[in-house]
């Protein structure tokens, strides 16, 4: 009672009203039983959670090499920029899920030689347990995925990988794995490893954009909503524009995006806002 009658008081003594925002945990964890260890993961709820009863829309936002879990929040002020949008009602209020790829071993992909399976820990027990932990709505449609460079990579292969589960994929600055055979060679065949020819070749059409891109079927062109930025000045930019233009050849409708700017938290800060109104437009009737 007492915060309804100063909310009256303040609305007709002409004061502004004190904004909600959402919160963010920071070093959470899950038990992961196939990479054998505890991984952690960060989590925006926005505004009304705690308030309300109903469930939301999410978005798994991947943070690059380097970073951790915690990226988005320190770096790319997901807190501020998600308030913001769901504000200004640019975006609709939804959960933000950031986990961390950068534990033991770096990557959001299942290593080739098979000891090290990042990607079905992702589909088969992380995006299970936060989808029942917090209040989800898990159906396709209200679920996209987004990530800077090494997770723009993961946005990318995650969303290739399984159409079924996104609504939308937003890879910013994206490393998009091999542009070429022999590049996945060099990437992956030391001097030391056992990895054959056949074993690049393989990963190669499963973690390079390009041949995922060039192999869609035709029934899967529409099945993701894309939305693809990367700067002038970044050294992922050749990558980002040959996907483009793969699927202007392969008439894969999407957005692609050249701005100002190289690969930078200045640039990923001003992208988010603009991911997170592509994402929501997915969320509601179209």
């Amino acid at each position: 009672m007492k915060n309804f009658l100063f909310a009256m008081v303040a609305v007709l003594l002409g004061f502004p009203a004190v904004a909600q925002s959402g919160k963010v945990y920071d070093s959470l964890t899950l038990p992961s039983k196939l990479l054998k260890a505890e991984r952690k993961y960060a989590i925006y709820l926005p505004p009304d959670y705690e308030t309300s009863e109903r469930s939301y829309p999410i978005l798994y936002l991947l943070h690059g090499a380097g970073d951790d879990q915690t990226g988005w929040i320190q770096f790319g002020e997901v807190l501020r920029l998600a308030d913001e949008a769901i504000r200004d009602g640019s975006a609709t209020p939804m959960i933000i899920v950031m986990p961390d790829a950068n534990t033991e071993r770096r990557g959001y992909f299942n290593d080739v030689k098979g000891d090290f399976p990042y990607e079905d820990f992702f589909f088969t027990e992380l995006m299970p347990y936060v989808e029942k932990k917090y209040r989800v709505k898990s159906e396709k449609r209200y679920r996209a995925v987004a990530g800077l460079s090494m997770g723009g990579g993961g946005s990318f292969m995650y969303a290739l990988h399984r159409p079924d589960l996104f609504s939308s994929a937003c890879p910013l600055s994206a490393y998009i794995g091999p542009i070429t055979v022999e590049d996945a060679k060099k990437r992956l065949q030391g001097p030391n490893t056992t990895i054959s020819d056949e074993q690049v070749a393989a990963y190669y059409k499963t973690h390079s954009a390009l041949p995922l891109v060039e192999n869609m079927p035709d029934d899967q062109k529409k099945a993701v909503r894309w939305y693809i930025d990367c700067g002038d000045d970044d050294f992922l930019y050749e990558g980002n524009s040959l996907v483009h233009i793969a699927m202007r050849k392969k008439e894969i409708p999407h957005e692609f995006r050249i701005h100002d700017g190289g690969h930078s938290w200045s640039y990923w800060r001003r992208a988010l806002p603009h991911v997170l109104a592509f994402v929501s437009e997915g969320f509601h009737q179209y």
